[in-house]
């Protein structure tokens, strides 16, 4: 709700801009450090990061 507020207040496109793009680089952050975390944990490594490299998980439709 603070976000939905703290938007209506903003009156240029270019300041809504800057707000999504420090949302994404905060987000982005959160994931880079949970990666790192699972990294050091040894929950995710080369082997897993490999088996990625030909999955397709796209929805198959008829």
């Amino acid at each position: 709700m603070h976000l939905v507020t703290l938007m209506s207040h903003i009156k240029s496109t270019a300041a809504l801009d800057q707000l999504k793009d420090q949302l994404a680089d905060f987000y982005a952050r959160q994931v880079d450090e949970e990666m790192e975390q699972l990294w050091e944990s040894g929950e995710w490594n080369e082997q897993k990061l490999q088996s990625l490299e030909d999955a397709h998980f796209r929805t198959h439709y008829k």
